[in-house]
């Protein structure tokens, strides 16, 4: 059950639930049930462990770990001290990973060096050692390689077990406004930008999400299968956690896994893109699925799936739109359940929290905009970041001199106190003076027998700038350029007509927690490299 009264900090919330319901999981992992009161004791000798280490408030801990039991341990440990836990994606390889390492100064990074048969410490090994000079010991969960490379022994390594076998820190350095995360922007035209958190805002954000979106019902359980490295994952269990309800952590995406872990667990809500979605629809047999689970949010970036809610639903799954990015953390806003299916698939929503205000602003005369008229989405509420780490001038540009941040993203007001996402300022295609959704595009080119996949991007030609599309064939499909501007012309505005369609193997992607993420300002590059060889 969730708290009677508010925590303020992270570390307070995970004590009060420790006292109010001390042998109730927390978290679920194979056979392991990680009790509340089981978990306040590891992670307060986690954080010993950590102080032995050199680590104390304000210091970064590096968690690249997978969906075990140790992140969340790790991650209240460094809320007890008042350290910074930083989230390194386990797709995430040597150059990366240095990036990440250097740029926050992370003085211990944590692993799983045998997880899925990677090895991280030769990935370690592979690192140019100036970028690991603020790392005074890799903490290692789990079993280690029979034999690990030469160059890694140049680094300190702790196992795990070691930090929890220290007693438990008597200090308590956590605070509402001591820096407590930082999330890993995807960095698709630029180095990723850090986002920081405060203890404040995760505490706040978590215990609201568990009101709003009915975690604190008594038969919650969390299926957390999202990474907890992204903000998405994190903020969905953070929320189950302040509810006091269990979330079953899943290391791996295969669809096997998560229908067992399904049928074991009975889950009563999931959240994930698209693309997961519609691989669990497609791989689990049966009428309903998924028949525990009330409802699941879902974001959607593949625009060959704008059908997946309605799929879902003839299967008894109810998806929801949502919004969310890391400087405003996610599950900032929901579509409401009881939309038609149309509505509340889009992206977007109510916000979480009653204190959260959004408004709209024309991207070019900076005058605010009515409900139905689409321009840059401004967000404010508790749940805002504290700045970009080690990056104050960015931070300036991002947040507007009243609090608002500016979120890049093209949206619209509703009548109803919430808001509509279209996409990415930066996606959207300015073609003939009118602002175009790509997505519209995109969707109305995937029509055409033989495509999988498309992306659509502008570039400029002779008689202004055009789009131009890129698609993925389906197996043994031929390209027939001419054939699908004539489809797009028959359905879209001339304006909007690809002027030139591209096929590809595959896009150019960028990882990141929910997804691979489309490049495509690398996509604009090709497009006009292909048309002027072709001229």
């Amino acid at each position: 059950m969730p708290l009677a009264q508010p925590a303020p900090d992270v570390w307070s919330l995970l004590a009060g639930l420790a006292e109010a319901t001390p042998d109730a999981p927390a978290f679920i992992h194979g056979e392991e049930r990680l009790s509340f009161a089981r978990l306040l004791d590891q992670a307060g000798r986690a954080a010993q462990g950590l102080a032995d280490l050199g680590v104390g408030p304000g210091d970064r801990v590096a968690l690249w770990l997978p969906n075990v039991p140790a992140y969340p341990v790790l991650y209240f440990a460094c809320a007890r001290l008042g350290a910074i836990a930083v989230a390194v994606n386990t797709r995430y390889r040597a150059v990366e990973v240095a990036d990440i390492v250097d740029r926050s100064g992370a003085k211990v990074l944590a692993c799983a060096p045998t997880f899925r048969r990677i090895d991280f410490l030769s990935i370690l090994a592979d690192i140019d050692p100036a970028a690991l000079d603020s790392l005074g010991a890799v903490v290692t969960v789990g079993d280690e390689p029979a034999t690990a490379p030469p160059a890694i022994e140049r680094l300190r390594r702790v196992p795990y077990d070691r930090l929890l076998s220290r007693p438990p820190l008597a200090a308590n350095h956590a605070r509402a406004d001591a820096p407590c995360n930082i999330f890993t922007t995807s960095g698709t035209t630029s180095a990723p930008k850090f986002v920081l958190h405060r203890q404040r805002s995760i505490a706040s954000h978590a215990q609201q999400v568990a009101r709003v979106f009915g975690f604190d019902a008594p038969e919650t359980v969390s299926l957390a299968i999202l990474p907890l490295c992204g903000v998405y994952g994190f903020d969905q269990t953070m929320a189950t956690f302040a509810a006091g309800r269990p979330s079953v952590l899943v290391e791996s995406y295969e669809i096997d896994e998560i229908a067992r872990l399904i049928a074991l667990h009975r889950p009563t809500t999931l959240f994930g893109s698209d693309d997961l979605m519609a691989r669990v629809l497609d791989e689990i047999p049966g009428e309903r699925p998924l028949p525990s689970v009330k409802w699941a949010g879902y974001a959607a970036f593949n625009a060959a799936l704008a059908d997946l809610p309605e799929r879902a639903e003839a299967r008894g799954l109810i998806l929801c739109g949502l919004y969310g990015m890391s400087e405003v953390q996610a599950l900032y806003a929901q579509q409401p359940i009881d939309l038609p299916t149309a509505e509340r698939k889009l992206g977007g929503g109510v916000p979480t929290s009653p204190l959260a205000h959004v408004r709209i602003r024309d991207p070019e005369t900076g005058a605010l905009l009515g409900p139905g008229q689409p321009g840059a989405l401004e967000c404010a509420g508790p749940s805002l970041m504290a700045g970009y780490y080690g990056n104050d001038r960015a931070a300036a540009e991002a947040m507007t001199s009243d609090g608002y941040v500016r979120t890049g993203d093209l949206a619209e007001l509703d009548t109803r106190g919430g808001f509509t996402f279209l996409s990415r300022m930066g996606d959207v295609l300015r073609l003939s003076g009118f602002m175009v959704n790509p997505l519209e595009i995109e969707t109305h080119v995937q029509e055409v027998p033989g495509i999988d996949g498309c992306q659509v991007i502008a570039v400029p030609s002779a008689v202004g700038v055009r789009a131009v599309a890129f698609v993925i064939l389906k197996s043994g499909a031929v390209l027939d350029e001419a054939a699908v501007i004539a489809h797009s012309r028959r359905g879209l505005a001339n304006y909007k007509v690809p002027m030139r369609v591209f096929a590809v193997a595959e896009f150019p992607v960028t990882p990141s927690p929910n997804g691979p993420k489309v490049q495509r300002g690398k996509l604009r590059e090709m497009a006009e490299a292909l048309i002027q060889r072709q001229s």
